[in-house]
């Protein structure tokens, strides 16, 4: 069975390159922060953590291609870091609303 999924606030977005970048995982329309889902989309590859504030990406962790798009469980974590794998670009992040 396809579950379609919802996203009805806007995300957050990290400009990747050679040192880690984090931001706060984007609450939900109900408030919910951190969701139980997001939605991950990047411009080029990039390696990508989630946990507590200071959080920091490297090599080794998550790999999000550019065209593919993954959805994470978000476990508790409150943000999101992200690292560059040879090229900059932008990792985008939706939070999921629940069904």
């Amino acid at each position: 069975m396809r579950k379609e999924i919802q996203v009805f606030k806007t995300g957050a977005t990290i400009t990747t390159s050679g040192t880690s970048a984090s931001v706060a995982i984007p609450s939900t329309t109900g408030g919910n922060t951190p969701p139980k889902y997001v939605r991950l989309a990047a411009t080029a590859a990039c390696y990508v953590k989630l946990g507590q504030s200071g959080v920091t990406a490297v090599a080794g962790d998550l790999l999000v291609q550019p065209g593919d798009a993954t959805i994470v469980a978000v476990a508790g974590s409150t943000n999101i870091a992200a690292l560059q794998v040879s090229a900059a670009g932008v990792l985008q992040i939706s939070p999921l609303e629940e069904s």
